[in-house]
């Protein structure tokens, strides 16, 4: 499905550390703010459909994983000069693009993944609408990165000048209902707000690890490995859209809850049915109120709320109502609106799995880790192969790449 070094490349992001010339509380790094703005970037696509205007949810993912594949290549460029960059040698930079991911990403869809992401890199109109809502989200997504910034840096000379560009930049959206309804700092700000403290929750948070990755990274990095296994696997648009998101979303309860860990949730009896009955209580007065009304009914579908119960990794369809399903072959139409549960929950299991092998290899480990590594392994082989797709050898492959690990450093 993926080369491993791809993978690899993914958590690379966790190591970009953003606004690094400026005094920080916390660390903000380009993982976190890749899935930020993907979660905005969801609500404002949604928000533009709502109100007859024709956004392509597909197109929109392809072009944020796109981008995203193209921001760990150019790993120690800043922003602003990235920007320029693009202005003055865009063919060059986007060649040299190409070249760093090409062995990596050339054998995806037969190639014709390579090639959809050539023609975006050389072709502005491509997805045209889509990268306007993504270029959007990513700017409210460091807009809420600078409000922390501002906190610790009030006392350089140029703060005040950059406050006043990072504000100003926000009219150059405003043609976005979304953009609009942040700008009155209700509902929708609140929501996005709670979406990035997620940023503050770190993975296996009992046990030091490297890279150290929030829950708000591992959402997005679920939600990359959902959307390879669903081309992998032929999904069609609206099946491969509800993949990507509800991978997003898996863990955002945790915003209110915080991530409480395997062991603990399965340790005592019943344990697992008290935190999802909490976590719905939570969802329903929390989190349901600050989407925008005609998105409910999808959001909590996406969330794997149905029948008074949460399971986010159920196979399943919608369409009046909601169904549950063993097999989705037969539903692969988008009229169907499918969603592949157990195909997530091995995604999610997959990059528990990376997270300690990763950290394992690079010399700092515990018996939390190494016993979590092993466990979450075990559970792959379980139920290894998904609909063509062998999660199982795809670990494996994972951990035989990090035997002769390249030389050099990733990120700053």
């Amino acid at each position: 499905m993926l080369n491993p070094k791809l993978i690899q490349s993914f958590f690379t992001a966790a190591s970009i550390q953003r606004w690094n010339d400026y005094p920080r509380m916390v660390e903000l790094v380009e993982l976190d703010k890749q899935a930020h703005k993907f979660i905005i970037a969801y609500l404002f696509a949604k928000i533009e459909i709502d109100n007859g205007n024709d956004i392509d949810m597909s197109a929109l993912i392809e072009a944020g994983v796109f981008e995203f594949l193209r921001r760990v290549v150019v790993t120690d460029i800043r922003p602003d000069v990235f920007r320029i960059m693009l202005q003055k040698k865009r063919k060059e930079l986007n060649g040299w693009v190409l070249d760093q991911l090409g062995e990596l990403i050339n054998d995806i869809d037969d190639g014709a993944f390579y090639k959809r992401f050539e023609q975006y890199l050389l072709d502005e109109d491509m997805y045209k609408k889509e990268r306007f809502i993504l270029r959007a989200a990513s700017y409210i997504s460091t807009k809420w990165e600078f409000s922390i910034i501002y906190q610790t840096s009030q006392f350089l000379n140029d703060i005040d000048e950059v406050k006043r560009d990072v504000e100003a930049e926000i009219e150059d959206y405003h043609e976005l209902l979304g953009v609009r309804k942040f700008s009155l700092n209700k509902k929708l700000s609140r929501f996005i707000d709670l979406s990035g403290r997620l940023r503050f929750q770190k993975r296996w948070a009992q046990t030091p690890r490297v890279p150290e990755t929030s829950v708000l990274g591992h959402m997005l990095i679920v939600a990359l490995l959902s959307y390879f296994y669903s081309i992998k696997s032929g999904a069609c648009q609206k099946r491969l859209e509800n993949n990507f998101f509800c991978a997003l979303f898996h863990d955002l309860p945790e915003a209110l809850t915080r991530d409480i860990i395997t062991p603990v949730k399965y340790s005592v009896s019943g344990m697992d049915e008290i935190i999802s009955e909490y976590e719905i209580l939570k969802i329903e007065n929390d989190i349901l109120p600050l989407i925008p009304y005609p998105l409910r009914d999808e959001f909590s579908y996406l969330l794997g709320l149905y029948d008074g119960k949460k399971d986010e990794f159920l196979n399943k369809t919608y369409q009046k109502t909601i169904k549950v399903v063993e097999e989705l072959n037969t539903y692969n139409e988008d009229r169907y609106n499918a969603v592949d549960g157990f195909a997530l929950k091995a995604c999610d299991r997959l990059a528990a799995f990376i997270e300690a092998t990763l950290s394992i290899s690079h010399g700092v480990k515990s018996n939390e880790l190494i016993n979590g590594k092993k466990q979450t392994l075990d559970k792959i082989k379980e139920n290894k192969n998904i609909n063509g797709v062998n999660f199982y050898k795809l670990a494996q492959e994972f951990e035989n790449s990090l035997i002769d690990p390249p030389q050099g450093s990733c990120g700053t």
